[in-house]
C-alpha cells in the first residue's frame, strides 16, 4: 500500500477521532436531539486527511499538529457564515468578557460581510462612539496593518488591548470610496446595559444600549423609579434601542415579556430539535396598555430587532427610525476540552408573525427625514403612527439637542395619549 495512502488513513482517524471527541464533550443534549445524518462521504473524509498529512510534510515550513489542525477547524466553521467561528482559548475568554460588560477595549460591536470587518453599533460613551464611528463603516486596517483574511475573532483581538494604548483604525465610511485614518485610546470597557429619565411628566424614556445579564431586571426597575418620580402611572414611553448591537436571547425576551400580556415573542428555525423553539410571554403589561414608541436604526440588531419585532407584531408600539440590520440568526456557543469553544449557526429568528429578521431587518411604521413623516406602505401601524404623528405639538427641541428623532418620538407619543383620551380609554 502506498506509505501516503497509509498516512493519509492515520491522518483521518485522528481528524475525525478529534472532532468527534470535541463534539461528545460539548452538550449530551446536542447529541441526545441529534436527527440522523448521513455519514461523512468516505471519499471526501480521505481527500480531507490527505490534505492535512500533504501539508504536515510539504508545507516550506514545519508546522504544530496542533495548530494544523486549528488551521483546519477554523476555515470548517468560517466558510459557513459570517458569524460561525472556532474560538481559541484566548479568544473564549475575552468573549466572555465582553459578555459580561466588562473588557479592554474600543466600545465596537463589529461583524464580518463580505470578509470585511463591519461596524454594527458602537456602544454609547466608549472611544468609538466619541469618534463618530458608525453602523456600516467598514474597518480595514490597524495599526497599519490589514485586515485581508484574518477572522472576524483574528480582527476583534487586535483591537482590544490595555486600558490607555493607543490605536489607529483604517476607516472606510459607508457610502464614501476614501478611507481615513482614527486614532483612538483603549479604555476599561464597563458599560451598564439600561439608562432612562423622565422626558416630561408622565412621559418616560429607556435607553438600551446593549442585551447583557440583567437587562430585564435593569428595565423593570428603570420604569418603576420614573413611575415613582412622576407620582403614579406613567402616560407613555419611549424605548430607544439606536445603535444596539444585541446580545442575549434571554434578555430581549424578559424585555419584551414586560410589555405584553401574551402571545408569542420570537420563535427560531433550525435543522435539530434544540434549535427548532419559541418563547412566550407572561402574563401582566407593565405600561397597562400606555403608548410606547419604539426607536431602531442600522445599528440596532439581534435581540434588539426581536423586541421591536415583537412589539410590532402585537401593535404593542410604534416603531420609528430606520430598517435596522438584519441579524436575526442564533450561534450556540459550545466549549471544547481544551477550553476552546465553537460559534455555530444553528437557528434563524422569526418575529411573531413569521418574518425573518436575517438580512431583512425589521422595518419601522414610520421614518422622519427632514422634518417629514413618511408610514411604511404595508405597516400596520402606519396609518396610526401618521396620524399620531400630526396630531402631536411641536416638541421641545432644546430639551433634546440635536436628537431630532427623539423629539418626534416624542411628538409621536403626545399623539397617540390625545388618541387614547379621546377613545376615553
Amino acid at each position: 500500500m502506498n506509505p501516503l495512502s497509509i498516512k493519509a488513513r492515520t491522518g483521518l482517524v485522528l481528524v475525525m477521532g478529534f472532532l468527534l471527541g470535541s463534539l461528545v464533550s460539548v452538550t449530551h443534549g446536542v447529541l441526545a436531539d441529534r436527527e440522523r445524518t448521513a455519514e461523512l462521504p468516505y471519499e471526501q473524509a480521505r481527500m480531507l486527511a490527505e490534505v492535512l498529512e500533504r501539508v504536515r510534510q510539504g508545507y516550506v515550513e514545519p508546522i504544530d499538529d496542533r495548530e494544523l489542525m486549528e488551521h483546519a477547524i477554523r476555515g470548517l466553521l468560517s466558510g459557513l457564515d459570517d458569524h460561525s467561528a472556532f474560538l481559541d482559548p484566548e479568544e473564549f475568554r475575552q468573549m466572555q468578557e465582553g459578555t459580561s460588560g466588562r473588557y479592554g477595549g474600543l466600545g465596537l460591536e463589529v461583524t464580518q460581510e463580505d470578509g470585511v470587518v463591519t461596524v454594527i453599533a458602537p456602544i454609547a460613551d466608549t472611544p468609538a462612539s466619541r469618534a463618530g464611528l458608525k453602523a456600516g463603516d467598514r474597518i480595514l486596517s490597524v495599526d497599519g496593518d490589514s485586515l485581508e483574511g484574518l477572522s472576524l475573532n483574528e480582527a476583534v483581538r487586535l483591537m482590544r488591548g490595555e486600558p490607555g494604548s493607543r490605536i489607529v483604525l483604517g476607516i472606510l465610511p459607508q457610502g464614501e470610496t476614501e478611507t481615513r485614518d482614527v486614532e483612538l485610546v483603549r479604555e476599561r470597557i464597563q458599560t451598564r446595559s439600561v439608562r432612562h429619565e423622565l422626558l416630561e411628566p408622565g412621559i418616560g424614556y429607556v435607553n438600551i444600549t446593549h442585551f447583557r445579564d440583567q437587562v430585564g431586571r435593569q428595565t423593570r426597575e428603570a420604569i418603576g423609579t420614573m413611575t415613582t418620580e412622576n407620582g403614579g402611572h406613567l402616560n407613555g414611553l419611549i424605548l430607544d434601542m439606536r445603535n444596539n448591537p444585541g446580545g442575549i436571547l434571554r434578555g430581549a425576551v424578559e424585555v419584551a415579556d414586560l410589555f405584553l400580556e401574551e402571545g408569542l415573542i420570537v420563535s427560531a428555525e433550525g435543522r435539530t430539535r434544540s434549535a427548532r423553539f419559541t418563547r412566550e410571554a407572561s402574563r401582566g403589561d407593565i405600561m397597562l396598555g400606555a403608548p410606547i414608541v419604539v426607536l431602531v436604526n442600522r445599528g440596532s440588531a439581534s435581540a434588539s430587532e426581536i423586541v421591536a419585532g415583537a412589539l410590532q407584531d402585537h401593535d404593542r408600539a410604534v416603531v420609528m427610525g430606520a430598517t435596522s440590520f438584519g441579524k436575526g440568526s442564533v450561534q450556540t456557543i459550545m466549549p471544547l476540552p481544551d477550553n476552546s469553544a465553537m460559534k455555530l449557526t444553528t437557528s434563524r429568528y422569526m418575529t411573531p408573525s413569521g418574518r425573518a429578521i436575517e438580512g431583512q431587518g425589521v422595518h419601522p411604521d414610520l421614518t422622519v427625514r427632514d422634518g417629514e413623516a413618511t408610514p411604511r406602505e404595508d405597516a400596520r401601524q402606519g396609518e396610526k403612527a401618521m396620524s399620531a404623528w400630526m396630531r402631536g405639538m411641536e416638541p421641545d427641541s432644546t430639551a433634546h439637542g440635536d436628537d431630532a428623532e427623539l423629539g418626534e418620538a416624542l411628538r409621536v407619543l403626545r399623539g397617540l395619549n390625545r388618541s387614547q383620551l379621546a377613545e376615553g380609554r
